[in-house]
């Protein structure tokens, strides 16, 4: 039937697959809508990972107490416990600094790190970097000093460097660029002396790159040839401070871009100052998307860094002779699709060039392998299994021994759980450090002796333990309860698990119900999607709250069940975290996000559960990456997901920043973007969407929405656009005006997945702001 809006606009309603609860009033929507606000202080004791004060045994955490969070700093060996700092003081003087109401267990930050001298405590709101004194000096925002490099592979001349003078192990010299050259000086004042002259605008010294050598007879330092300097430009179109709208620009290179060249050089700097300088010769390392980790070892003979290609589909480690300055590789790793960039790893043992670690995935896993760093020969394999590594922890040169992360090595278990582990150099020893079955994020006091485990399922709050070394129990350190909370009415999601589109391959996912929950009647299904091949993204552990880079949170997803739907998040193929093979189906391939083994689990759960109703078409939902997803599921996929609602998503690969999306889609720049681009197959679009993004998108650009909106435009395709003023990456998820988008989203999915009538906001009574909130807020 059709149901008119305002005596012009009309929409269809499909009909409901069964008859279940009454259309949600204005009262069900607001409390969908606060249920983060209502459930979240509910939790005691629910402890998050510690961090160690480096060099001792005090750890810090967050954990929840009656009202919000408490910070506690505790120490290992003496188990005194007392508060991080004062909360209090920090929430009047931040309250004081940001002209916004903060209170002491309700501070918007959840991690913290101690200034050097102990006075002041550092930490980031909403990623801007701020500084509270703990003496009685306020708090204010840090000026970050260095320029801005446009996501690591751009520099802008334009933009002051951080050319602070570097000073020689020794303590005689210091070194610093003038005029696009480096020079020196003696420390305490005294002549110039000029190392460069080959330095220009267009091929300039980096200050930023310069590294003594421990002999303080060396100095290395990058010469740069500048890339192009891609600014993205916003109107921000609703200032506070005033009428008309301002015009900001931000340092964006996109995929294709020239992006800055670098090349290291050496130079031998005598005792009088006197040097000589050496070009390296980059034959090894050609196109280089980055040259990272560049340090001297221990004796100053050589240098070494780490070279990724642009395309991300060929790593080394390169050793230079720092004498002649002949560079060779000691590992070169390539692959037929890429190198995961993000989840490298090497260490050189010692420091000394005879043996490194180095990670690779060349037998189709994630695994660590010992290098002779003399003879660039495999030693032995450290790590083997049909189980990937997920992060290196500690290293122990003198012990031989590596402490690491890894998921899927017991057999039977959740392969996403990620444990710890002890492993020998040469591969033996293999000890589990965790063996609770759960989720576990461990940390490491400075020198190795302890180690704090938090640990949780979706089903089993945070426990954390202090732990010794080897393994043994110190104390518990908090263990959550939840009893309020599910006194309240919270019940765990519901893991699922289906086969892939290979017919063996596990797929993971999560089920949440409606509170009111009600196995005899039929409930139309909502997928919450991410499918970034960055990581992988349904919940593991149990904080339910929140936000997070791959969506809604299982209580973001509870409110939107809570209106009468069952919804699910899935990790299909082309995410990461499994195999290889796994993470390789997204390669040159985005506009899978892993559809095919999506709709199988869907397929799956509905020949299990007869109150999971796909028969009328799936909903979908998601932000940024998720945001493509979803527009993508309902352009090629339109038989099986009938409504969307897309946040912030970067529709044309080619639109988006350039280190994300040519790790995936490789360079140069070809049809694989044209093939996952929403926007060049906009004419396919079927069923109904709703796009949502803000105006100031820092993430993504904000055109890219627009360019989607055009070419639905020129299709005459019809859809629903909701662009919020000032809106951020993350409007109407976790900041900005939550409550409006997401009631926008709720009421778009009961209007044309249940095909129900929603409230009619604008004849609520006056009392209601006109802000957009809801009644209570």
């Amino acid at each position: 039937m059709s149901v008119a809006l305002g005596g012009a606009l009309t929409f269809t309603m499909v009909q409901a697959p069964s008859a279940i609860a009454a259309a949600p009033d204005a009262k069900q929507y607001h409390d969908a809508l606060t249920l983060r606000d209502r459930w979240e202080y509910l939790t005691r004791d629910v402890a998050f990972p510690a961090s160690w004060l480096a060099d001792t045994h005090d750890f810090t955490f967050r954990k929840t107490v009656a009202g919000g969070f408490a910070f506690v700093r505790e120490n290992a060996d003496t188990g005194k416990s007392e508060a991080a700092f004062d909360q209090a003081v920090v929430a009047v003087e931040l309250s004081k600094a940001t002209d916004k109401h903060y209170t002491a267990l309700r501070l918007p930050f959840s991690d913290f790190t101690y200034s050097d001298d102990g006075k002041a405590i550092l930490f980031d709101i909403h990623y801007d970097p701020w500084r509270c004194s703990l003496t009685g000096g306020g708090c204010a925002a840090v000026e970050e000093k260095d320029r801005p490099r446009g996501f690591g592979v751009v520099r802008d001349l334009r933009v002051p460097a951080n050319n602070t003078p570097h000073v020689s192990p020794d303590g005689k010299w210091e070194a610093l660029v003038q005029g696009f050259n480096l020079v020196i000086r003696p420390v305490g004042g005294g002549p110039v002396k000029i190392l460069s002259r080959d330095g220009t605008q267009g091929d300039f010294y980096d200050p930023e790159t310069l590294h003594w050598a421990p002999d303080s007879r060396k100095i290395v330092i990058d010469r740069v040839r500048p890339g192009f300097a891609r600014y993205v430009t916003r109107v921000l179109s609703s200032p506070k401070d005033r009428l008309q709208p301002e015009i900001r620009k931000q340092l964006y290179p996109k995929p294709g871009d020239a992006i800055d060249l670098d090349q290291p050089v050496l130079f031998h700097v005598a005792p009088d100052g006197t040097s000589s300088q050496i070009d390296i010769s980059n034959a090894l390392f050609p196109n280089p998307y980055q040259l990272t980790d560049m340090h001297w070892r221990a004796d100053s003979a050589t240098l070494a860094f780490e070279y990724t290609r642009r395309g991300h589909q060929q790593a080394r480690i390169i050793a230079v002779n720092a004498d002649t300055g002949n560079a060779r590789a000691v590992v070169s790793e390539s692959a037929k699709t890429f190198i995961w960039q993000d989840r490298g790893y090497w260490h050189d043992v010692h420091n000394d060039g005879k043996e490194l670690i180095w990670l690779s995935e060349r037998d189709g896993w994630a695994h660590l392998y010992l290098y002779n760093g003399v003879t660039g020969k495999v030693e032995n394999k450290i790590t083997k299994g049909d189980w990937p590594v997920r992060q290196v922890i500690r290293v122990d040169d003198d012990k031989r021994q590596i402490w690491f992360a890894a998921g899927g090595m017991n057999k039977g278990e959740d392969p996403y759980f990620v444990h710890y582990y002890r492993i020998n150099f040469d591969g033996t020893g293999l000890t589990p450090l965790t063996p609770v079955r759960a989720d576990h994020d461990v940390s490491f006091s400075s020198d190795g002796k302890y180690y704090v485990d938090t640990y949780s399922r979706v089903d089993l709050p945070n426990i954390a333990e202090l732990h010794r070394a080897d393994g043994s129990l110190v104390r518990t350190i908090a263990k959550g309860d939840i009893s309020r909370l599910t006194a309240a009415g919270y019940k765990f999601p519901q893991p699922f698990v289906a086969k892939g589109r290979d017919g063996k391959t596990n797929i993971w996912g999560l089920i949440v119900k409606p509170q009111h929950f009600d196995p005899h009647k039929k409930y139309p299904v909502i997928e919450n999607i991410y499918a970034g091949p960055h990581d992988s993204f349904v919940p593991k552990t149990f904080w339910p709250f929140g936000y997070h880079s791959g969506g809604d949170k299982v209580i973001g997803m509870q409110e939107l069940a809570d209106m009468g739907f069952i919804v699910v998040q899935i990790d299909g193929m082309g995410t990461a975290n499994r195999s290889k093979a796994f993470q390789d189906v997204a390669w040159k391939n985005l506009e899978d996000s892993g559809f095919p083994d999506r709709i199988l689990w869907h397929k799956a759960a509905a020949a299990k559960f007869p109150w999971y109703d796909i028969s009328h078409g799936v909903g979908i939902y998601g932000g940024s990456a998720g945001g493509q997803s979803t527009v993508s599921g309902l352009l090629f996929h339109p038989d099986f997901y009938k409504v969307g609602v897309a946040y912030a998503g970067c529709y044309d690969n080619r639109m988006d920043k350039i280190s994300w999306n040519e790790q995936w889609l490789g360079w140069p720049v070809d049809d694989s973007y044209l093939r996952a681009s929403d926007v060049v197959n906009a004419s396919r679009l079927k069923g109904r969407l709703l796009m949502i993004f803000g105006e100031q998108d820092s993430n993504v650009d904000p055109s890219s929405s627009l360019q989607l909106v055009n070419a639905l435009i020129k299709a005459h395709k019809d859809f629903d656009l909701l662009e919020v003023p000032g809106g951020e990456h993350t409007t109407g998820r976790s900041t900005g005006p939550v409550y409006y988008a997401e009631r926008r989203q709720f009421a778009f999915f009961v209007r044309y997945l249940k095909g129900e009538a929603t409230p009619d906001w604008n004849a609520l009574p006056d009392d209601v702001p006109a802000d957009g909130t809801l009644p209570g807020e």
